[in-house]
């Protein structure tokens, strides 16, 4: 089974267009109350303009069919509140999220390999766009078993999100409270379901790929290797952190995905989920992209296409506490972590709401050092969003990031 599977990925890599990835990365941790949280970046190299999106229970959701016209595919009405980001000002193109039955997931781009279901002209009423997979998905269910059983049924077409210009080519990541993660492809026109017991995900190429390649990967440990001796010469490590050399630097898909499982592996056990979600942070730190380090060329795709080049940003980190309830937010422009909380919110109305990320800054807590062993710490405070703030407005990149491109 393993050998047969090896021979499909390499037909799909041989297959699929080769360019400049977009970088999001994704994990979960557990804390030791038996909850959850997952996090996840999101890197792009055009402004997504995200707002943060709560869909009530209740909400008639128009989907869009092949012609990509809202109300021309299946429509349903939401089963659960979800709370997440949208992106291009579309609130339906919910690209992370997380419903009040702690299910959560995110679309992470899967340029080269996505490519959706073929949509006969009768049966336009259950189809979807890729772009409202997600929202489908958590206003739905809160279980990956009854994603696997009902998601067959829906047939997800590729028309075209006028606000992005294109086909949006993204695969979906789900983790369920229970600790279940599902990983949801469409390739050659065909879904693509596994389940994904390393709750690592990032983007191209698609999964059992990965899934191969960390086996080259099994050397790397937290703790340093033992001295070894030489003809009666001693050779301890030189340096903490020896355990893992050989781990990948680089921004490639498949390298943040050795990186993402390596570091959540070796993350804390003895930490309650609602802490967790500081560890998630920190680890999703690693992942940040330095504003000019990944560049997009004129006329590329992932997230480029303009008629000039340009780079790609951490536009946003996001943590759900799958336990708890929370979904916490930082972003490039402000890194002051905000918070939806379900319990705070009015979950019933039969709307969606949107709120602007870009609310004003607060004073982060001061840092605080641990004495000997390490404890566990009360979580920071967390800033609340507001439902009462006015839309945000479309930007573009800061025009000091713009000229450090032009200089390079």
């Amino acid at each position: 089974m393993q050998r047969a599977l090896a021979m499909g990925v390499g037909i799909g890599i041989a297959s699929a267009s080769i360019g400049t990835a977009s970088a999001c990365t994704s994990f979960t941790l557990r804390g030791n109350d038996g909850g959850r949280v997952y996090g996840r970046t999101m890197e792009f190299a055009q402004p997504l303009n995200s707002e943060a999106v709560l869909i009530q229970r209740g909400t008639l959701i128009q989907g869009a069919g092949p012609s990509g016209q809202e109300g021309s595919g299946l429509s349903w009405t939401s089963r659960y509140a979800v709370i997440g980001l949208n992106a291009v000002g579309v609130n339906d193109a919910l690209v992370d999220g997380m419903n009040e039955k702690g299910m959560a997931g995110g679309l992470l781009y899967f340029e080269g390999y996505a490519q959706f279901q073929n949509v006969p002209a009768n049966q336009s009423d259950r189809s979807i766009a890729s772009w409202q997979l997600l929202a489908y998905v958590l206003s739905n269910f809160e279980s990956i078993a009854e994603v696997k059983q009902s998601l067959p049924s829906v047939l997800v077409n590729g028309s075209v999100l006028q606000a992005f210009g294109r086909t949006v080519p993204i695969h979906m990541i789900l983790h369920d409270r229970e600790g279940n993660s599902l990983s949801v492809e469409y390739i050659k026109g065909e879904l693509n379901m596994l389940d994904n017991p390393t709750n690592v995900y990032t983007n191209s190429p698609p999964l059992p790929y990965q899934l191969i390649a960390a086996g080259n990967y099994g050397n790397l440990n937290a703790m340093p290797p033992a001295e070894i001796t030489v003809n009666g010469l001693a050779l301890p490590p030189v340096s903490a952190g020896a355990g893992l050399l050989g781990l990948p630097g680089d921004f490639l898909s498949t390298s943040r995905f050795i990186k993402a499982l390596t570091f959540s592996r070796n993350a804390p056990t003895n930490l309650s989920s609602a802490e967790q979600v500081g560890t998630a942070f920190h680890l999703l730190n690693q992942f940040d992209l330095p504003p000019g380090s990944q560049g997009i060329p004129a006329g590329g795709g992932f997230g480029g296409g303009g008629s000039k080049a340009t780079y790609e940003i951490t536009e946003w980190s996001v943590v759900s506490d799958q336990k708890n309830g929370t979904y916490s937010i930082k972003t490039f422009e402000n890194p002051d972590i905000r918070q939806m909380r379900f319990a705070d919110m009015p979950l019933s109305g039969g709307a969606i709401k949107v709120m602007p990320l870009d609310q004003p800054q607060q004073e982060t807590p001061g840092a605080r050092r641990h004495q000997g062993a390490r404890t566990a710490l009360p979580p920071a405070p967390r800033r609340p969003l507001s439902l009462n703030q006015p839309p945000r407005t479309s930007r573009t990149r800061p025009q000091m990031l713009q000229r450090c491109l032009v200089h390079q």
